[in-house]
């Protein structure tokens, strides 16, 4: 059980406080909510781009690290295609640098057109080391538009084209922030060795004077249900040839949700899974195979991807996984393989608990999705699933109407 109060400054910035007296530090996780869903489809990856942006230095403090540093904390942040999320943890006695450091650049990014060139090329070289010029790296740019074809999902958080880095434009940026980086449209958590009051008044003192800014509506295209077999083959420089299928699958909200992560885990959590078992270690079809969902805010995917042992052919490849998803759909999962993913489950719920940062993460994302105590319940709604409940699931999901496969071919070898 994770406790925790929460008050809402005028400007709409919302403040939750877990109190842990038992540790001699202190975490503020900012959660703002946008991601890569709130692009422009013809400026993508600007999500991205501006988490690197806020640490190339506000208008009081031309240096984010230095000052943190001199007083212990160390800080990262994410983006995905839902939010963006910043992260702090430092000795609680110099909590107010914190504040000070994430309030000054919520309030006013230096745009600079400097630092814009610079972390400009730094997101370019990422795009190309990570997504272009390594070994399936271009997964995302290619299974995520078979995927989608309405919802803004249809790009990867580094975005659609390098070129849409390489052309933004400091007024393009500038326009970003107004619209997304306020305190209406943000959630921080502070956790540790902090008290409600103390808390209350550092935020009335850093973040209440900042202007609350425009309200941001979200107005997506949703993505359709999917009633047709999708399908592409790429011959790439890779070791080794690769399956990917992905079904649509609810959104994060949607009940279903913790019957399709069970479902993820009974199939492949871990050298018990039935993935593992029947199709590494029995069968020798594969190197490795996976199955995970996305766990998106709006409609997710759930994608399996295995990489084939040599002389294992795609369509026997392909064939091995649909066996295993007709096991799922045919016959309901025994009590004891239940009960164990279950277990799994519950201790990996249990282990997030300890880390002050994760608790003060897990905060944020709660609280966007309607109410941070959500978190308190997430362990029973796994609980509550049933064998019924897989095999409707995997009835309703695991359809070849529903399927969107991508094949990598390993060039071959001269």
């Amino acid at each position: 059980m994770v406790k925790f109060n929460r008050f809402t400054l005028d400007n709409g910035l919302r403040v939750l406080v877990h109190e842990d007296h038992t540790t001699p530090m202190a975490v503020v996780n900012i959660l703002y909510d946008v991601g890569a869903r709130d692009e422009n489809p013809q400026q993508t990856g600007f999500a991205h781009l501006f988490e690197h942006l806020m640490f190339g230095g506000s208008v009081n403090i031309p240096n984010y690290d230095e000052p943190l540093q001199r007083v212990g904390g160390e800080n990262n942040a994410f983006t995905s295609n839902d939010i963006t999320n910043y992260y702090i943890t430092l000795p609680s006695a110099n909590l107010e640098t914190a504040f000070w450091l994430e309030s000054d650049r919520m309030l006013s990014l230096a745009f600079s057109k400097k630092s814009l060139e610079v972390q400009r090329n730094v997101v370019i070289e990422e795009f190309k080391q990570r997504y272009l010029n390594q070994p399936y790296g271009d997964v995302w740019l290619k299974l995520r538009p078979l995927v989608y074809k309405k919802h803004p999902y249809r790009w990867a958080t580094i975005g659609e084209s390098i070129k849409h880095i390489e052309d933004a434009k400091i007024e393009d940026v500038k326009a970003f922030f107004k619209k997304h980086y306020n305190p209406q449209n943000a959630i921080m958590v502070v956790g540790g060795d902090v008290t409600l009051e103390q808390i209350k008044e550092l935020s009335q003192k850093w973040f209440g004077t900042i202007p609350a800014g425009e309200k941001y509506h979200r107005d997506l295209p949703q993505e359709p249900l999917q009633h047709e077999v999708r399908r592409e083959t790429v011959t790439a420089k890779v070791p080794l040839n690769d399956v990917y299928i992905a079904f649509q699958m609810e959104g994060r909200m949607d009940k279903a949700y913790y019957a399709n992560e069970l479902m993820s885990d009974i199939l492949s959590r871990g050298h018990s899974s039935r993935l593992y078992k029947a199709l590494v270690k029995e069968n020798q079809i594969f190197s490795g195979v996976h199955a995970y969902i996305s766990g998106s805010i709006d409609t997710g995917m759930f994608v399996f991807e295995g990489k084939l042992l040599e002389n294992v052919s795609i369509e026997q490849a392909e064939a091995a996984i649909w066996e295993q998803l007709e096991i799922l759909k045919s016959t309901d999962v025994p009590a004891d393989e239940m009960t164990k993913v279950k277990n799994k489950t519950e201790s990996t719920m249990i282990f997030s608990e300890m880390s002050l940062l994760d608790k003060g993460m897990n905060l944020a994302w709660f609280e966007l999705l309607g109410d941070a105590d959500l978190l308190n319940h997430e362990t029973e709604k796994f609980l509550e699933v049933t064998p019924a409940d897989i095999k409707e699931q995997a009835n309703k999901l695991f359809r070849k109407d529903n399927s969107s496969t991508l094949i990598y071919l390993a060039e071959p070898v001269n």
